[in-house]
This record gives structure tokens, sequence and C-alpha cells, in this order.
């Protein structure tokens, strides 16, 4: 069996995911409903994008949840294929810190990018989707430290399985997007590569190197 004394923050952080999940569902019921079957229907899309706010409520609290989980997850994954490392909260904190920051960063230099170039409503739809994605994404990495920490499943297989889960499902978001945004994108191709460089690659390749000082 798994020694849970030795996760207790873990069960603490996960326990607040789940609380800021239940508030979701609680500030708006039906909206979580249709959140929850997002992948394979524009539903959702469709009818909240209209109504998206800059500080949305709904999405702060799937936020909340997706730092933590997410914070988790990259903890767990560091340990069974990089290197073992000894938890220490603030050391944990800041690793929360850090992904919320380049995730938060992130959003708003691409609402600048849009105000600068006049493509406001094309961005912020754009915005919509992807963090409606990554706020999914966050239930999924939710579910599998549910699994890391009160299963004896191999650690390697769990990680695995729910990296590839969640690369399917922003997969299926990115070409969502990229769908309904084409005749815009097609024109405009080569800067949209150097968008993808900019923005959708080089923060992950900062936030690697965060996650590869954790244990400094």
């Amino acid at each position: 069996m798994r020694n849970y004394i030795t996760h207790e923050w873990f069960t603490i952080f996960t326990i607040i995911g789940l609380f800021t999940i239940v508030v979701a569902k609680y500030l708006n019921t039906l909206r979580f409903n249709d959140f929850l079957y997002v992948i394979g229907n524009s539903k959702y899309l469709k009818i909240y994008a209209k109504d998206q706010k800059f500080i949305d409520q709904f999405d702060s609290f799937l936020f909340i949840n997706l730092s933590l989980s997410l914070s988790i997850f990259i903890y767990f994954a560091y340990n069974t294929f990089v290197t073992p490392v000894h938890f220490e909260l603030m050391s944990f904190l800041k690793l929360t810190f850090a992904v919320s920051t380049v995730i938060i960063i992130k959003t708003l230099l691409e609402r600048l990018i849009g105000s600068l170039f006049e493509i406001d409503s094309l961005i912020d739809d754009y915005l919509f989707q992807k963090t409606t994605f990554k706020n999914f994404s966050g239930l999924v990495f939710l579910m599998a430290n549910l699994f890391l920490l009160y299963t004896d499943i191999p650690m390697n297989i769990i990680i695995i399985s729910a990296i590839s889960i969640v690369c399917l499902i922003n997969a299926i978001g990115f070409l969502s997007s990229f769908k309904t945004h084409q005749k815009s994108i097609n024109p405009n191709f080569f800067y949209f590569l150097l968008y993808l460089c900019a923005l959708e690659i080089s923060p992950y390749i900062l936030l690697f190197k965060v996650i590869r000082e954790y244990n400094v």
C-alpha cells in the first residue's frame, strides 16, 4: 500500500481542487454540465463564448484546480522520469506559482497582441476555446493525481496515459480553433507560425527550465 502520510499536503491541495470544481458547478450548474461535454460538442463554445468576460468566475475556479492539479502532476512526473526529490511545501508553492504565472502572462500577452493588431474579437474567441480545453485538462490531471496518490497502479503508466489524454484533448481544441478561424489564418500563415513559436512553444520551454530548477 502507498504511504499516504507522506502525501498529506497533496491530499489537502487535491481537496482544494475538488472544492473549486464544486464551487464552479454551484455558481452555474447548467454551464458546468455543458462544459463536461465540450469534447466533441461545440454547444458550450458557441453559447458561452458570447458572454465571456475578462475575469470570469466560472473559469477562475476551474483555473485554480488546473494550477494545483498540474503542479501535483508535474511533481510526480519529475520524480518518476527525471530524479526523485524530497517534497518541500515552499518549493511546491513556488512551482504552483510558476505554473499559474506562465499561463496568466501568456494569456495577457495574447490579449495585448489582439489589441495591438485590432483583432480583439478573434483573439477573445480563440482564447476562450483554449481556456476551456485547458480547464478540462485540469479535470484529467485531478483524476490522474487521485490514481497516483491512492492506487498501486505503476506511476509511469498513469502519467503517460494522462499526458496522452491531455495531448489529445488539446489537439482537438487546437484543430477546432484552427477550423473555426481558418479563413483568417490561411492568408497570414507565416505570422501564424511565428505566433506558435513565440506564444505557444516558448512559454512551455521556460516552464520546463523552471521545473528543472525545482529541486535546487
